[in-house]
């Protein structure tokens, strides 16, 4: 079984403490590269969704019928 996906605000919020630990200049390398890569993965996912959102909101304002 696999997790569910986070939601936008979760993978957010993570993406901001990711962000935290990098400023924070405290990592080795290897600890800040794996970071690195997560918030990559992070920022991805959340541009993602709201690209799918945008859209949606696009469909929606375009319609002149618009349905729930």
């Amino acid at each position: 079984m696999t997790d569910p996906e986070p939601s936008y605000e979760e993978s957010i919020e993570r993406l901001r403490s990711v962000v935290e630990l990098l400023e924070d200049g405290n990592l080795g390398l290897e600890e800040s590269l794996h970071l690195f890569e997560d918030g990559m993965h992070l920022l991805r996912r959340c541009e993602e969704r709201l690209r799918v959102v945008e859209e949606q909101v696009r469909i929606l304002t375009e319609s002149p019928d618009p349905k729930p």
